[in-house]
């Protein structure tokens, strides 16, 4: 089956994969945002299922894939939530890391080493799917999403982020973020492939999901801390669309 996985992508973040845990590490700045992801995410999961966020595991029988889940940072917050938690990446040495890592928290996750594209073609069905900073690193970004919508029950919800491609993110994700503050190794991005939030939006209505909301992901030096925001999606902005009902 035709793959749009792009080989050299997965190799850089192989690379990393020891070094996800270590918050002040290569994936500093994803532990750093992952409180802001997790508000987001837990937000539209409780709107689109009725859940109530403050009760004892609210997610409990949903079924959520978190995609290019790589050690786990997103996929154990679901787990303690009460999901039933399958997390999927492209690249092998992610795998055994998370693992190791939701082993020692005492907690049940279906790690494995595939793509979207074999688990569609396998039948697998999902309530929502986290698709967080992945869309930018694939071959051919429709038909990734496509696949994620067939992992998609109907009405079910995909949230997804990415980059803004605009001089600014060439400035704050590349230059700055690689090359200055050094937080992730240089050639970790590649800023032809960010996609603006009205690419992404078309994208998603082509692969047959209805986007619903958009917000940014916005960086406080001053507080070195990161927000959401619904006018600045200059840089880091995360989506959230709806697979259509039949």
């Amino acid at each position: 089956m035709q793959t749009t996985i792009d080989t050299a992508e997965v190799a850089k973040f192989e690379a990393m994969a020891a070094e996800w845990w270590d918050p002040n590490g290569k994936f500093k700045p994803l532990h750093m945002l992952n409180p802001c992801r997790l508000d987001y995410i837990t937000a539209q999961v409780a709107a689109e299922f009725d859940r109530d966020l403050t009760g004892s595991k609210p997610f409990k029988g949903l079924r959520i894939l978190d995609i290019g889940c790589g050690g786990g940072l997103l996929s154990e917050p679901m787990a303690r939530l009460g999901a039933d938690v399958v997390g999927a990446d492209a690249a092998p040495r992610n795998i055994p890391v998370a693992q190791v890592h939701a082993a020692q928290e005492g907690l049940d996750i279906d790690y494995r080493h595939t793509t979207a594209e074999d688990m569609a073609a396998a039948g697998e069905q999902f309530d929502a799917i986290l698709n967080m900073e992945v869309v930018e690193h694939v071959a051919d970004p429709l038909a990734y999403l496509t696949a994620c919508q067939h992992l998609l029950r109907p009405g079910g919800l995909m949230v997804c982020s990415t980059l803004n491609r605009n001089p600014k993110s060439y400035v704050m994700a590349i230059i700055g973020a690689e090359h200055v503050m050094r937080w992730l190794p240089k050639g970790t991005h590649d800023w032809r492939k960010f996609i603006t939030p009205d690419e992404l939006f078309a994208l998603l209505r082509d692969a047959g999901l209805d986007p619903v909301d958009r917000k940014g992901f916005v960086f406080n030096p001053l507080g070195w801390s990161w927000s959401l925001s619904s006018r600045d999606l200059s840089v880091n902005y995360v989506t959230a669309s709806i697979k259509r009902q039949v």
